[in-house]
């Protein structure tokens, strides 16, 4: 596709994006939770057709040579589109927050003023590899009343046609718009410096992937980005703790899937309790393919663990995200150590600690400066579905507007609203 039918073909999009956006901001609470539930039904009835065309978008990964981490993110298993459709359905049942109107206060003139919960409008969302990332998005985009431009990989260009097109069968079969959410059909890379350019019909964009694409769309983009750019999260492994349940969470937070952005990727382990728990946590690593960069001290304690894949950690290792069976491991002195180390190192995503001190929980949750902060539990957790938010969007890092997992409420805007009776201003 030339430069010229590219661009026509994504201000077509964007047009029909800005027309059916004004049609979902409409749509009322029954309708739209008709789509989404007729959505769900709809991926559990084409389970098997996903897969076929999913199998063309794995089949084409593994001939071009792409690592196996990215090519287990383009898988769509049956527990996959399960997971998809459920968070359909969690999104339907929950409560309707647009138009919603919160803190009225009556002014001194007799106004009362308060806000109301608006759709943003439109938004861009550019993202890699994993292609329920489709159905999560645009269920999202339903439920908070956007429309939704959709630009997958072009790794995952089957799969995201076959989803997308149940999308919009689940919207007409409702009444609603099919341009309410539009995947773009071209795999061309410079549909999204158009896409990220276009204010006069995108509102906000959304990428997600790697950093690269990240820090090109954030230095390119005309229009507002929600981003985060990577995951280099922590795992603190407190004096006092329960080691038992210490090495249980810090072996999931790590090992339950290598390729997520919330996986764990430095363990910080307090030096009180670093011979009752790293041979324990050293022995799973090891058993399960796990290669440690170790600082002096852990690697000395870890040396004796059989078959552990030890090497000498570098200072880039605090700040990398592996997306892959590699862990940085680094002993400190306590809490005050861990959360100067994490505040610095981390990249703001998700970082936890395992602890049975209150006190020490108390102050890792208000002195990390992070999206999500957790307590005696795994990194894997910070995600829309598992908080409650029925499917996320992404991640952000950001602090203006959303940050964490960002769901339906982070796809929606507040406006000011006065109700009078005839007042007028002195």
């Amino acid at each position: 596709m030339n430069a010229t039918n590219t661009t026509e073909l994504m201000h077509t999009l964007g047009q029909q994006a800005k027309a059916a956006s004004a049609l979902m901001a409409k749509a009322s609470s029954a309708t739209k939770q008709r789509a989404l539930l007729g959505l769900a039904a709809l991926l559990r009835a084409n389970v098997d057709a996903l897969q076929r065309d999913n199998a063309k978008d794995l089949e084409r990964a593994r001939a071009a040579g792409l690592a196996e981490p990215m090519v287990d993110r383009l898988k769509l298993t049956p527990k996959v589109i399960e997971t998809c459709a459920q968070g359909c359905e969690q999104l339907a049942a929950m409560p309707e927050i647009i138009g919603d109107i919160t803190g009225l206060k009556q002014m001194p003139s007799g106004i009362r003023v308060g806000q109301m919960r608006v759709p943003i409008g439109v938004f861009g969302m550019i993202y890699e590899s994993r292609p329920n990332v489709t159905i999560e998005a645009a269920s999202l985009s339903i439920k908070s009343g956007n429309a939704a431009i959709l630009r997958g990989g072009s790794e995952a260009i089957e799969s995201n046609r076959a989803l997308n097109n149940l999308v919009q069968r689940a919207l007409t079969d409702a009444g609603l718009p099919a341009d309410a959410v539009q995947l773009v059909p071209t795999t061309d890379r410079a549909a999204v410096g158009q896409l990220i350019t276009m204010p006069q019909y995108v509102d906000v964009i959304i990428p997600r992937g790697g950093k690269g694409l990240i820090e090109r769309i954030s230095a390119e983009a005309k229009v507002p980005v929600i981003k985060h750019l990577d995951g280099n999260c922590h795992t603190y492994v407190d004096d006092p703790c329960d080691v038992a349940m210490a090495v249980t969470v810090a072996d999931n937070a790590k090992t339950q899937k290598f390729s997520p952005c919330n996986a764990t990727e430095s363990l910080l382990v307090a030096r009180a309790v670093a011979a009752s728990f790293l041979p324990k946590i050293g022995a799973i690593y090891a058993a399960k393919g796990v290669e440690m960069r170790c600082c002096p001290e852990s690697k000395a304690i870890l040396s004796a663990v059989p078959d552990a894949d030890l090497k000498d950690a570098t200072e880039a290792d605090w700040s990398e995200e592996y997306l892959a069976p590699v862990i940085s491991i680094k002993l400190v002195e306590g809490v005050d150590e861990a959360i100067a180390h994490i505040n610095r190192y981390s990249s703001h995503h998700t970082d936890a600690i395992l602890t049975t001190d209150h006190r020490h929980a108390q102050r890792f949750l208000r002195e990390v400066d992070s999206a999500s902060v957790m307590v005696n539990t795994s990194t894997r957790f910070a995600d829309g579905f598992e908080f409650g938010l029925g499917a996320e969007i992404g991640i952000s890092t950001d602090k203006f507007h959303a940050r964490g997992p960002v769901g339906v409420e982070g796809l929606t805007s507040l406006k000011y609203v006065v109700l009078g009776e005839g007042e007028v201003r002195g």
